[in-house]
């Protein structure tokens, strides 16, 4: 299984969207600096994620969320992301 996911910065109000097998595993990446993207920024929080069964179709929806990051339809992504697992 791939997985599409957005991490949150603890630090600054930034987003980033990824994807990946192993979504714990990935995170800790994120943590830990190897990532020079989102060194800067740690540390993060997984706030959303989504399960599909191949790399591309995860790739293509990392895309697709990364196409409206920050508009409307990303909010409210990560509003019901939030309200599922409150």
């Amino acid at each position: 299984m791939y997985f599409v996911y957005i991490l949150k910065s603890q630090k600054v109000s930034r987003y980033y969207i990824g994807h990946t097998e192993n979504v714990e595993k990935r995170l800790n990446e994120h943590n830990s600096g190897k990532s020079k993207s989102t060194k800067a920024y740690a540390p993060w929080e997984v706030v959303y994620t989504e399960e599909y069964h191949t790399k591309s179709e995860a790739y293509k929806r990392e895309q697709e969320i990364k196409s409206y990051k920050s508009g409307l339809k990303f909010k409210e992504l990560i509003k019901l992301e939030r309200w599922q697992s409150g």
